[in-house]
């Protein structure tokens, strides 16, 4: 990676997926911060990019590397920390059932991911499915429930979902260009993580040879008292 692009253009793009996520049109607050359950999903999903090889810290930050160096590796870390945060406050619902069914699932994911430990391309490639499945959920289902009902048979649809989730499952209705700027978000950032600095290992997963008791070689096998004449 040469030092203009760590220097400048993946702090640049970190910072642009930052503002992007956090600007909501058409409300009181247009900058939404990330939320504190935000930063702790940010802390796990770094874990997760450090463990997959998708980012190597030490390729941004080493001791043989020079003070302004190591200054510009600590800034991309940085900012891919806050990003991450926003992009995660960006994807969960505001509100409501469907901000708890939205974390208990992305809480799901993040464990089951720890526990697999998928290399890079297959944490990108989930990743993309994950963002995918959030943007739909909030900019499409949701969105739909959430807007001004024309008809009797939209506003009885509202009113039927509200009753069965026994709780508020209409969100803030979002403004035209906000999906387009979480779609713009979540590219942007899918882009930025495959830039970084990652890992020249390749894991390879190598499965075990089962071996036939038939097979020559193979360990007598010891006779049950089911197997007895």
């Amino acid at each position: 990676m040469s030092t203009v692009v760590e220097a400048c253009v993946l702090p640049a793009v970190f910072l642009t997926i930052v503002l992007l996520g956090a600007v909501r049109p058409g409300v009181a607050a247009p900058l939404v911060p990330p939320t504190p359950a935000a930063l702790v999903a940010a802390v796990v999903l770094l874990a997760l990019l450090v463990r997959s090889g998708a980012v190597v810290p030490e390729r941004l930050m080493h001791a043989n590397r020079s003070a302004l160096a190591n200054l510009n590796g600590l800034i991309v870390l940085v900012t891919l920390f806050v990003a991450s945060a926003e992009v995660v406050t960006l994807l969960v619902p505001d509100n409501g059932v469907p901000a708890l069914v939205g974390w208990t699932v992305l809480a799901s994911l993040l464990a089951q991911a720890l526990v697999i430990g998928p290399d890079r391309v297959r944490l990108l490639r989930g990743l993309l499915v994950t963002f995918g499945a959030g943007f739909v959920l909030k900019f499409v289902v949701l969105a739909a429930i959430s807007s001004p009902a024309e008809s009797r048979v939209a506003r009885a649809l509202q009113i039927l979902f509200e009753g069965v989730t026994l709780g508020a499952i209409t969100q803030r209705p979002p403004h035209r260009l906000e999906a387009y700027l979480a779609f713009a978000t979540l590219g942007l950032y899918l882009f930025g993580v495959a830039w970084l600095p990652s890992a020249e290992w390749h894991m390879v997963r190598v499965a075990r040879p089962v071996q036939r008791l038939d097979a020559p070689g193979a360990a007598p096998r010891i006779a049950g008292p089911e197997n007895k004449s």
